[in-house]
C-alpha cells in the first residue's frame, strides 16, 4: 500500500474529532482522531443531547446492540442537559476497571472511528499516548472494530502495542505491562482485556498499520528491533510539535524565560532512521510546502501536522477560542510557552497564550484543584502491595497522603479537565465552568498564512491545498537534492 504523505496530528482531547478526521480522510490523506478520553467525551456529547444524531447513528452500527442500548439508555439527554448542570461523570481507569468503563471505552472509540470513516473511501488513525495506559487495550479493540487503518502512539516506548493488534486481529485476548511507581523486581502488573468478553460472533478484524511517534533514532531502533511485532512506521517529532514533547537529553535546563532547552543531542539523526528502511514522516514545524519538499528530499514518506489543522473550523476546539488564536496571529502577538512542569507526566507542555484561559497564571491560580478524570494519575505500589494512584494535579494534602512530593505539585495544572474545556466539555462546578487550556506547536503564531484574503476562518481543505501547493511542480532532481536539516 502507498501511505498518505500528509497525516493529520492526532491532537486531544477531540481536537481531533471525528468531523477533522473525516475532511482530512476524504481528500486522500490520513485523517486521525485523538483516542485520548474518548469516554468521557462520547459519555459528555450524549449528555448534552446528541443535537446532530450522529452519536447515535454510530451507536446502531455497533455490532453488540445490547451493549449500545445500555449506554445510550444511561447518558442520552433528550435536548441536552441544564447548561448549569454538572456533566455526570464516568469512572476513572483503573488497573481493574468495571465491565461499564470497558464497554464505554470500546464503544466510544467505536463511534469515533466510524464516523471518521463514514461516507468516503479513505484511510483513518487514532492516536494514543503511551503515558495514557489504563484504557489503551479497549480503546484499539474499539477502533479495530470499526475497521481502523492506522494506529499511532507516542509519549513514551510502545514496543508492546504491535502484537496487541496481532493478538485482537485474530481474535485473541491481549495484556499489556503497566508501569508502576516502586515496583520491585519479580511484580507483574498487566492490564488485559479478552474481546470474549463481548461473544463469540466476530472471530477476526482487519490488522491496522502501527506508526510510533518518536524524537530519536535510537528510540526508532529500539522499537524496530525489539518491538513484539512490526512496526510499519514512524513519526519523527522535534520539539517545535505541539502538546507534550520529549524532555531535553540529560538534565533539564531553562532559558531565561524558564522554557527548556534543546541542544544538537536533541535533534533526530534521519540518516539512521532513514537506513531502517521503515516509512517515516517528519514532524515538528512541518506545516508548510517547502517544509515537504524537504522532508520528501531527507527520504521521508511525507509529513506530520499538527497546528494548521488545529484551528480549522473542523477541528473540536471551541469557536471563540479558534477566533482568538486567529486574531492574536494577524496582530502578532501570539505566543507559545514550552512549560517544562505543567504536565502531571513530567513531560514538557505547550501552552498558548489565550485570554481567560488558565495558561494565564491567574486564572489558573483561581481554580480549585479537582482530579476527577484521572487519566494522567500516576500507578503506584503501597505499602501493604496494592496499587494506588495519585496525580501531581489533585489537591496537594491528598497527593503528600499518597507519599507524593511537594517539589512535584508546583506548576503542575489539571490538563484533563482544561483540555476537555477547550472542545466545550468542561465540568460545571460551583465556581462556574472549567476554564480551557489550549496547546499547539510553534508555528501557532503564523496562523493567519492558511487564511484566504476576505476570509476570517480557514477549513481542512484549505490546509491540505497550501501543503500540496509545491508538489505538482516538485521533479525527480529536486526530490533528490540535498538539503540541510536545521
Amino acid at each position: 500500500m502507498k501511505h498518505p504523505i500528509i497525516i493529520q496530528g492526532g491532537m486531544g482531547i477531540a481536537v481531533s474529532s471525528w468531523s477533522l478526521a473525516r475532511a482530512v480522510s476524504k481528500e486522500g490523506e490520513l485523517g486521525v482522531v485523538s483516542g485520548t478520553a474518548l469516554a468521557t467525551v462520547f459519555s459528555r456529547r450524549l449528555q448534552l443531547g446528541d443535537l446532530d444524531g450522529a452519536m447515535r447513528r454510530a451507536l446502531k452500527h455497533f455490532p453488540y446492540p445490547d451493549v449500545a442500548a445500555r449506554i445510550e439508555h444511561k447518558y442520552f439527554i433528550e435536548g441536552g442537559k441544564d447548561k448549569t448542570a454538572a456533566f455526570a461523570t464516568v469512572p476513572m481507569p483503573s488497573l481493574n476497571p468495571g465491565a461499564p468503563l470497558v464497554e464505554l471505552t470500546v464503544v466510544a472509540n467505536f463511534v469515533e472511528v466510524f464516523l471518521a470513516k463514514e461516507g468516503h473511501a479513505g484511510v483513518v488513525g487514532i492516536n494514543l499516548l503511551e503515558k495514557i495506559q489504563l484504557p489503551t487495550l479497549a480503546s484499539i479493540y474499539g477502533a479495530m472494530l470499526a475497521g481502523v487503518d492506522y494506529v499511532l502512539m507516542g509519549a513514551g516506548i510502545p514496543r508492546s502495542i504491535p502484537g496487541i493488534l496481532d493478538l485482537f486481529s485474530e481474535g485473541h485476548p491481549a495484556e499489556m505491562k503497566i508501569e508502576v511507581s516502586g515496583a520491585e523486581q519479580g511484580d507483574h502488573f498487566v492490564l488485559r482485556f479478552d474481546p470474549k468478553m463481548f461473544g463469540d460472533r466476530l472471530k477476526s478484524l482487519a490488522r491496522p498499520y502501527f506508526i510510533a511517534i518518536v524524537s530519536s533514532a535510537t528510540l526508532a531502533l529500539t522499537l524496530a528491533k525489539k518491538s513484539n511485532g512490526k512496526v510499519d512506521g514512524f513519526v519523527v517529532e522535534g520539539d517545535k510539535a505541539g502538546g507534550h514533547n520529549a524532555p531535553p537529553r540529560g538534565a533539564m535546563q531553562c532559558d531565561a524565560t524558564g522554557q527548556p532547552i534543546y541542544g544538537e543531542r536533541d535533534i533526530p539523526d534521519l540518516v539512521k532512521i532513514k537506513e531502517l528502511g521503515i516509512p517515516f514522516w517528519l514532524a515538528g514545524s512541518y506545516g508548510r510546502p517547502e517544509k515537504l519538499k524537504d522532508a520528501l528530499k531527507l527520504g521521508a514518506t511525507g509529513i506530520q501536522v499538527g497546528t494548521a489543522f488545529a484551528f480549522c473550523d473542523e477541528s473540536g476546539i471551541e469557536t471563540h477560542l479558534k477566533v482568538e488564536a486567529i486574531r492574536a496571529s494577524r496582530s502578532q502577538v501570539a505566543s507559545v510557552f514550552t512549560d517544562p512542569v505543567a504536565s502531571p507526566t513530567g513531560f514538557p507542555f505547550k501552552i498558548v497564550n489565550i485570554s481567560n484561559t488558565i495558561g494565564e497564571a491567574l486564572v489558573y491560580l483561581k481554580r480549585e484543584r479537582v482530579c476527577d478524570l484521572g487519566y494522567l494519575r500516576e500507578l503506584f505500589k503501597k505499602s501493604d502491595g496494592n496499587i494506588g494512584y495519585r496525580c501531581s494535579g489533585e489537591p496537594i494534602e491528598e497527593y503528600f497522603r499518597k507519599g507524593g512530593r511537594e517539589a512535584d505539585t508546583v506548576g503542575r495544572k489539571c490538563l484533563c479537565n482544561g483540555l476537555a474545556a477547550t472542545v466545550g466539555y468542561g465540568q460545571c462546578r460551583g465556581s462556574g465552568v472549567e476554564a480551557a487550556l489550549v496547546t499547539a506547536g510553534n508555528e501557532f503564531t503564523d496562523l493567519s498564512r492558511l487564511i484566504r484574503e476576505g476570509m476570517d476562518s480557514y477549513t481542512a481543505l484549505d490546509v491540505i491545498k497550501y501543503l500540496r501547493s509545491y508538489l505538482d511542480s516538485i521533479t525527480l532532481a529536486e526530490v533528490l537534492a540535498p538539503v540541510t536539516v536545521s
